[in-house]
């Protein structure tokens, strides 16, 4: 255990840190799962903005540096690879 005020006020700070990484990490996943299971439906619309929700959550969750950016690159690269093979393929109705 800490001895010092300073420590145990850093061990107090890193707890509410942490508690907030993961606020943003449990909703950015949530968005990602939804997006998901949007991209394996029929509705193009759903989809997109399904989509647009998990980008901007990635965004946010980078911008905080909850997760690298590079691994925000990654995933909306993904997630961009999955919409484009499931809805760009189809002809315009």
């Amino acid at each position: 255990m800490a001895n010092h005020k300073s420590a145990l006020k850093r061990i107090r700070r890193n707890e509410r840190a942490h508690q907030h990484n993961r606020l943003v990490l449990t909703s950015m996943r949530t968005y990602l799962k939804g997006a998901r299971v949007k991209l394996t439906g029929k509705n193009e619309t759903e989809a997109q903005e399904a989509l647009r929700m998990a980008v901007s959550a990635l965004d946010q969750a980078a911008g905080k540096g909850v997760i690298h950016p590079n691994n925000a690159a990654r995933r909306k690269s993904r997630l961009m690879l999955a919409y484009n093979r499931t809805f760009a393929a189809r002809p315009a109705a």
